[in-house]
Parts: C-alpha cells; structure tokens; sequence
C-alpha cells in the first residue's frame, strides 16, 4: 500500500515498488530538471522491469532523483557520466536506458556517443525514441560486436500484425477510464498508475494499459506505443490491448493511459483512446500554473472547463474527476486550486502525487458505486 510523506509543505504519496530483474542506469543529460525528462521521471517513480541505479544528468549530479523530483529521497543518485554511473557500488549494471522525450524524437550527437559507449561496456540499450537504433548500421554492427541488445520500444508491429478497430471493445464489460489531459507531458501515465495502485490497494481489480513508451518500459503488461502506429490502426490497436488486458484479467477496471490532450494542436491521440477503448468515464489531468503548452509556447493552455465540453461532446463519455500537477505552485496554491475547481466544475478534484490515494478510489467509487457493493469490487 502507499504511504505518504510531508515534505516542503505537500503531503506526498509513495507507490511501492515491486521486486525488479536487473538493474539499469537512465541518460538524461541536461534534461532530468525538464519536461523532456519525463521517461527518467516515470522511471524513479514506478519500475517493474528494472532496479534504476542511477540517472545520469552532469546538470543536476549530486542530487537524489527523487528530491529532486518530488522532494523524496528515493536513493537513486543523479551522477555526471557513464562511468560514475557504473562504478557504483551493487551488482552489475546490464541495461542503458534512453530517459528523454523530446518533442523530435531524434538523438543528438552527444546521445549517441554515450550509448555506443555503454554498449561498449555490456550494457543492451532500451529506448524509446522514434529513430530505431536497431535500423542504424553503426548502433547494429556495436550491438553485434559487443553481443549486447537493442530495444527499439517506440517501433511499431509490422504491418501486416496491426488491427483495425473491429468492435470486439464490447467485449471488455468492465468499467473503463481514460485518464487524459490538457497537455502533453503533464502526468497523465503518473496518474493513471496511482489510480490502479489505489484501486487495488482498496480490493477493486484495477489494470493499466500503457500508450506510451515510458509505460512500456516501466514493465507495463498490456499496451501499444500509440504515436508511433499509423491513424488508420490507431483506434484498433487501443482497442485490443484493452480486450487482451480484460480477456487475461477479468478486472473490474480498466484504466488507460492518456496521450496528449484532445484540443491540442500536435497531439491527437487522446481521440483514437476514447474511439478505441470507448470508456465509460474520463479522468482529467490539468496543471494550473502552466500557462502555455509545454512543447508549443505560442499556444495558450486550454481551461478544465473547455477541456470537458470537448472530450464530452467528442465521446458518449463523462468526466468524473479533475486530478492537478503541482508544478510552480505551493501547498496553499494547490488547497486552493483543488477547492476552486470543485466548486466550479462540481465534480471531486485531487492530486494524485501529493494528496492521499483514497481520494482517488472515493472520485471512482462516486461515479461507480456499485464497484463498493462487493468484498472485491467486482462487478
């Protein structure tokens, strides 16, 4: 079950990390303090698949990754470069992992002098990114010299595997929310795990099904990366991860993880999840202090308010809850802004990092009671 820890004048819920594989180091150069570090970010914060030893960050090294990013010590250090990364005390390192997620999806120079430098100490590489090392004949004859793996997670199945949507979504008949957003890299994947966290924690079978690479990576079970699928299989491909994910687990809940926002300019995928998983309820994720859109300064952030209008005339779909991202704001900003939009949008509001998980079951439990009528919330 999560705990939660006062820090710096906000309540922060913990998640618990399960038993992991091997260990990994995450490069994140000069971007760990960003947006563009979000994959690292969801990495310290939740990891099935690897033990994270370090981030390697030269801008931000000294730091605990966790401090750092949520005022937590998670004893993940944040080092200056490959070396100090692997000469850290423990059991050997096998994984580099690529931690940004820039808006291009492309490598820099510098990136691709440090991961042929890991694969040239063992290390298999998993990333993320729209180039696919695995097709890049440097990055390919390295991997067969060092007799290391690439992991290309961003790469979409071949053609000829892709799904059209094809209406077999019926089949899923337990309760689905999508958690989306008014922007792009604003906590929708870190809400979405908190929510199935909780939800089991409570005794209410919950699954996630990821549409990102960070989810991916992370060991998420169930899950496509959504923008790396052509349109026209988009809205099928969400739909079977949801299928396969109820057909194995026969949960009460299904909750999917969002992709950019639905009136984004760039970022459409939110309209192929509501297609393809068809869900029942909506979770909304805002954050307040941001004024532009993350990637797109020009635009100016949409409001809750237009946000729900949209998804809610888009979809036969409901928004049953408002969760915040605290960046830039305080405890007494937050408790406001919590308030302010509960009154004004009538619907229970929370956030999903610094505020109890409890009130993340109870904004379900509002709009599903019947998930509570029974010892294990099904249905």
């Amino acid at each position: 079950m999560a705990f939660t820890k006062q820090v710096n004048d906000l309540t922060i819920s913990v998640a618990p990390f399960k038993l992991v594989q091997s260990a990994a180091v995450v490069y994140c150069e000069g971007n760990f303090a960003g947006l563009d570090g979000k994959t690292a970010h969801g990495l310290v914060r939740f990891c099935e698949a690897f033990e994270i030893r370090a981030i390697i960050d030269s801008q931000s090294a000294g730091a605990d990754a966790g401090f750092l990013l949520d005022g937590i010590s998670s004893g993940i250090p944040i080092v200056a470069d490959l070396d100090s990364a692997l000469s850290l005390p423990g059991p050997r390192v096998s994984t580099c992992i690529y931690g940004m997620a820039p808006a291009d999806g492309l490598y820099g120079r510098e990136d691709r002098r440090v991961l042929l430098l890991a694969m040239a100490a063992g290390l298999n590489l998993v990333s993320g990114m729209r180039e696919y090392l695995n097709e890049d004949s440097e990055f390919a004859l390295a991997a067969l010299r060092h007799q290391v793996s690439i992991r290309d997670v961003r790469r979409p199945p071949a053609l000829k595997d892709l799904r059209l949507f094809n209406g077999s979504i019926a089949k899923a008949r337990c309760i689905r929310i999508a958690v989306l957003g008014t922007d792009g890299a604003i906590g929708k994947r870190t809400t979405a795990t908190l929510l199935v966290q909780a939800l089991n924690a409570s005794g209410i079978r919950a699954v996630l099904v990821c549409t990102g690479q960070t989810g991916l990576i992370q060991g998420g079970r169930y899950g496509i990366p959504l923008d790396a699928i052509p349109s026209q299989f988009c809205s099928g491909e969400v739909e079977a991860a949801v299928v396969e994910a109820y057909c194995t687990e026969k949960p009460s809940v299904i909750v999917i993880e969002g992709q950019g926002a639905l009136s984004h300019p760039a970022y459409l995928s939110s309209s192929f999840i509501l297609r393809g998983s068809q869900p029942q309820a909506v979770v909304l994720q805002h954050a307040p202090a941001r004024r532009q859109l993350s990637d797109f300064a020009f635009m100016p952030m949409p409001t809750p308010a237009s946000e729900i209008r949209l998804i809610e005339s888009f979809a036969p779909t409901r928004v049953i809850g408002l969760t915040l991202n605290h960046e830039g704001m305080d405890e007494a900003e937050l408790s406001a802004a919590i308030a302010l939009y509960a009154a004004e949008l009538e619907i229970p509001v929370t956030d999903a990092v610094s505020r109890a998980p409890s009130a993340l079951v109870a904004m379900v439990l509002d709009a599903f009671p019947e998930l509570g009528e029974s010892p294990d919330g099904q249905l």
